[in-house]
C-alpha cells in the first residue's frame, strides 16, 4: 500500500518561479525530498531502466510531514442566508436522485455543526426526510413512506413552523406512473424545534471538524426558501453556468458558491428536447448534478516550496519524495512530476519543443476503469497486473476519478482536475509484463522519448497543453520543430487553432503517437487546472453523455469528437484514429512511397523492409492505438504512405466511428484497414508533417542501445526538420 503521496500546484513552471508540493504521509512524521530530472521512467529490464538525474538545490532536504485528508463531494453554500428557525418557512425544489437507496443525503440544510442543531431536508434510503434538532441535543425525524425512484424528477415541498412545530412534507412526481405510488404528503407536529444556524447548504451538511458530508447524488433544480409569501432565497442554476456562482434571483441576493465542481448545464425537469444547446435555452438547463465523489481541489497544505533556478534547462522534472524503504507490502517513495517551461522573459528559445500532453494526463488522472471494468482481461487478451497505486485508488475513491470512469451513481466523470494526488502521473507508476513488455501509458510512455532525446543530446524546450491553451500561437511561433507525446488525445479550441496556425505558417510537426486531436475539451475560465469533456454521440467511450447534455458547461461549445465538428485529426497531423487493441504490438512493412525521392532523407541508412519488429511496449513499434491516412477526412493530397503495420490480432479492432452497421470483420486478423500508417507530407508554407500513427513507436527507440531502424528514421526526420531550409512545395 502507498505510504506517501502528493501533488504539485501546477504542471508547468518557468525559471524564477516557485512551485509548491503537497505531501501526505500515512505513517511517518518526516520525509526526504530531492529535485530530479526525469530521463526514463520504464523499469523494463530489457530497456535502459529507470533514469533520474539529481539536481543540486537547497530544497533537497528532510521535511516534517503528516497525514492530509480529502473532503470530496460537491455542494452549494450560501453563507449569508439569515436564520430561518424561530419562524415559519418553506422550501421547494425539483430533485432527480441517482442513488436514492443510499442513506442520509442532504438536499438542503441550515445546520450548526458545533451544536448539532438546525434542520436538514434529506433523502434517506429513498424517503423524503426532515430532521430538526435543538442545541440541547434533542432531535426529531419525519419521513414520507412513499419512496423516490432512481432518475425520476420530483417536485418537493417542505414547511416548518419554528414556533409551533407544525411541519409538512410533500413529494410529487413530475411524470405520474401507473401502479407505482411514488408521490405523497405528510403533515403533523414536531416535539422539537430547530436550533439556531446560519447559511444554507445544498447537497451537503457541515460536519464537526470543518468538513462537509451527507452529500446528495443527483440533480437539484430551482431551490427556493420562502417565509409566507416572501421569498428569502431563490437560486436559478441556469444563470452564470460557466462559473461556480449560484445566482439568487430573490430580493436578498444571497448568491451561493458551488464547491468541488458539480456538473452544470444539466437538463432540468422541463427539458423537452426542442433545443440541445443550453446557451440558447438556458431555462431548460436549470439543474446541477451533484456527486458525493466530486473533487476539484484537495486543498492540502504545502509541504515543500521550490524556486526554479534561473539557469535550469527546460525539461521534465520531478520532486522525489521518500519516507523510508519500500518493500512488497508498501511503497514509501514517489515522484511528483512537473515540467520546466522556457523562461517567460528571455525571447531566445531552443528550436525544438516537446508539447507535453497534460490534457491527456489529466483526462486519465487516477484512471480506475481498468480495475473495475468487467471483462477487461478478455478485451485486452492478457492478465492485468495491479500495483500499490491501483489498489490505493480502488480503496480511496475520494481521490477523484478520470474522464474514463463513472461516478458512484453511474453518471460519467466529465470534469477532471490536477489539484489532487494523481497516482498514475508518476515515474513510480509502471508495470512490466514479462513477454508482453511494458504496460506503459501516457506520461511514462512519453519518457521513452525523453530518454532518446537525451541520448541524442538534443536541446529542446518543454511546453504543456495548458501553456498552449493560455498563450496560443505566440507560444509556438519561435519553434521550428514540435514533437508530440505518444497519446496527445485531448485539445481545446484555443489549442487546436494555435497548432493549425503554426503548421500553416511553416512549422514542422513530428507526431510520434496515435489517437491524437481526438476529443474536444474546455478549460474553466476562472479555475486553474481543470478541464471538461462531454462524450457525445460517437467515439470510443466508457460512458456516454445523455441526450441534450452534449455541450460543455465551461464554454457552451459542442463537446465530443473533433471529427464531429468538422475538424478531424487528419487536418492537423495527416492521419487519424482507426483501430485499437491492447494485447501485443506489431511492426510496419515498408511501402512503395518510401522510395519516393521526397522521402529519401527519412530512409537514409534504412534499407529494411520490416520496421520496428521490436520494442519495450508489446514487442513492436505499431500497437495499442493506430492512426492511418484518410484523404476523405482531411489527410493532405500530397501525403506519402511510407509504411503500414500488419499482423495485428483479432483483438485489435476498428473504432466504432469507422462504421455504421457493425461489420463481421473488424479485427486486425481479417481487416486490412486495421493498420498504422507511417506518413510524411510537406505543407504549402515550406513546413512538413511526419506521423508514426502508433502509440508504441517511442517504446522502440532504445532497442539495441538506440541503434535500430525506428531510432534511425526518427533521427533522420528530426535532423532534417531542424534544418531551416524550406521543403519544396512544387
Amino acid at each position: 500500500m502507498l505510504k506517501i503521496l502528493g501533488y504539485p500546484d501546477r504542471y508547468s513552471v518557468a525559471p524564477g518561479e516557485t512551485i509548491k508540493f503537497m505531501v501526505s504521509l500515512e505513517e511517518e512524521t518526516a520525509f526526504d525530498a530531492r529535485l530530479v530530472r526525469v530521463v526514463h521512467g520504464d523499469c523494463n529490464p530489457e530497456g535502459p531502466g529507470l533514469k533520474f538525474r539529481e539536481i543540486a538545490h537547497k530544497a533537497n532536504k528532510s521535511y516534517p510531514g503528516h497525514r492530509q485528508s480529502i473532503d470530496a463531494g460537491s455542494y452549494m453554500i450560501a453563507s449569508k442566508v439569515p436564520v430561518l428557525s424561530g419562524s415559519s418557512f418553506s422550501f421547494s425544489a425539483y430533485v432527480w436522485p441517482t442513488l436514492p437507496q443510499n442513506p442520509m443525503q442532504t438536499i438542503a440544510s441550515q445546520w450548526n455543526a458545533r451544536t448539532g442543531s438546525g434542520f436538514r431536508i434529506m433523502v434517506d434510503r429513498g424517503a423524503l426526510t426532515l430532521i430538526v434538532a435543538d442545541a440541547q441535543g434533542n432531535a426529531a425525524r419525519r419521513a414520507l413512506p412513499q419512496l423516490m425512484l432512481r432518475r425520476n424528477w420530483y417536485e418537493i415541498r417542505v414547511t416548518v413552523d419554528g414556533k409551533t412545530g407544525r411541519f409538512s412534507l410533500e413529494q410529487t412526481p413530475v411524470l405520474a406512473k401507473a401502479v407505482i405510488a411514488d408521490g405523497g404528503k405528510l403533515a403533523g407536529k414536531l416535539n422539537v424545534l430547530p436550533g439556531t444556524a446560519r447559511g444554507i447548504y445544498l447537497a451537503g451538511t457541515p460536519q464537526a471538524g470543518g468538513t462537509v458530508g451527507e452529500h446528495f447524488d443527483g440533480k437539484i433544480e430551482a431551490p427556493v426558501f420562502t417565509q409566507g409569501r416572501r421569498v428569502i432565497a431563490k437560486w436559478d442554476f441556469s444563470r452564470d453556468i460557466p462559473t461556480t456562482r449560484a445566482i439568487d434571483v430573490g430580493p436578498g441576493k444571497y448568491h451561493g458558491k458551488l464547491v468541488n465542481l458539480p456538473t452544470r448545464a444539466m437538463k432540468g425537469h422541463n427539458w423537452t428536447g426542442e433545443e440541445h444547446r443550453w446557451t440558447l435555452k438556458p431555462e431548460h438547463y436549470g439543474a446541477v448534478h451533484f456527486h458525493h465523489d466530486d473533487l476539484y481541489d484537495a486543498e492540502w497544505e504545502p509541504s515543500v516550496e521550490l524556486r526554479i533556478p534561473a539557469d535550469l534547462k527546460s525539461g521534465a522534472y520531478a520532486l522525489h519524495i521518500s519516507s523510508g524503504p519500500s518493500d512488497e507490502t508498501a511503497t514509501r517513495e514517489d515522484y511528483l512530476p512537473f515540467f520546466v517551461r522556457p523562461s517567460r522573459k528571455v525571447k531566445s528559445r531552443n528550436r525544438v519543443a516537446f508539447l507535453a500532453p497534460t490534457c491527456a494526463y489529466m483526462a486519465y488522472a487516477n484512471h480506475a476503469e481498468h480495475i473495475t471494468a468487467r471483462e477487461a482481461e478478455r478485451t485486452i487478451g492478457r492478465l492485468l497486473q495491479f500495483g500499490h497505486s491501483d489498489l490505493y485508488m480502488y480503496d480511496h475513491p475520494e481521490l477523484g476519478g478520470s474522464l474514463y470512469d463513472s461516478h458512484a451513481d453511474g453518471s460519467g466523470v466529465s470534469i477532471t482536475s490536477r489539484l489532487r494526488p494523481v497516482l498514475n502521473f508518476s515515474s513510480r507508476y509502471h508495470s512490466w509484463l514479462g513477454g508482453h513488455g511494458s504496460a506503459l501509458w501516457q506520461y511514462n510512455a512519453d519518457t521513452h522519448l525523453f530518454d532518446w532525446l537525451d541520448h541524442k543530446q538534443v536541446d529542446y524546450d518543454v511546453i504543456t497543453d495548458e501553456d498552449l491553451h493560455q498563450d496560443g500561437y505566440k507560444l509556438l511561433k519561435d519553434y521550428d520543430v514540435i514533437l508530440t507525446g505518444t497519446h496527445p488525445e485531448y485539445h481545446s479550441t484555443a489549442m487546436w487553432d494555435a497548432m493549425k496556425t503554426w503548421i500553416d505558417k511553416g512549422g514542422r510537426l513530428m507526431y510520434l503517437g496515435a489517437n491524437g486531436w481526438y476529443w474536444r475539451v474546455a478549460f474553466h475560465k476562472e479555475l486553474p487546472g481543470v478541464i471538461e469533456v462531454r462524450r457525445a454521440e460517437d467515439g470510443i467511450r466508457t460512458w456516454m453523455a445523455e441526450p441534450g447534455e452534449y455541450h460543455q458547461s465551461f464554454n457552451g461549445e459542442l463537446g465530443g469528437l473533433w471529427r464531429r465538428v468538422g475538424r478531424p485529426p487528419n487536418m492537423i497531423v495527416g492521419v487519424g484514429f482507426i483501430a485499437q487493441g491492447f494485447d501485443t504490438c506489431s511492426h510496419y512493412r515498408r511501402g512503395a512511397d518510401a522510395d519516393n525521392p521526397r522521402a529519401a532523407f527519412i530512409f537514409d541508412g534504412v534499407p529494411d523492409k520490416i520496421i520496428g519488429d521490436f520494442g519495450l511496449i508489446g514487442g513492436g513499434a505499431a500497437g495499442l492505438e493506430l492512426d492511418c491516412i484518410s484523404k476523405s477526412l482531411g489527410s493532405p493530397a500530397n501525403i506519402l504512405r511510407l509504411a503500414s503495420s500488419e499482423g495485428h490480432s483479432a483483438l485489435v479492432t476498428l473504432v466504432n466511428e469507422e462504421f455504421g452497421v457493425v461489420p463481421v470483420n473488424i479485427g486486425g486478423d481479417q481487416n486490412d484497414r486495421v493498420r498504422a500508417d507511417l506518413a510524411f507530407c510537406e505543407t504549402p508554407a515550406g513546413g512538413a508533417l511526419f506521423a508514426t500513427g502508433s502509440i508504441s513507436w517511442c517504446g522502440s527507440l532504445s532497442h539495441n542501445t538506440y541503434d535500430n531502424n525506428v531510432s534511425r528514421i526518427t533521427w533522420n526526420v528530426l535532423k532534417r526538420f531542424m534544418d531551416k531550409s524550406p521543403f519544396k512545395v512544387n
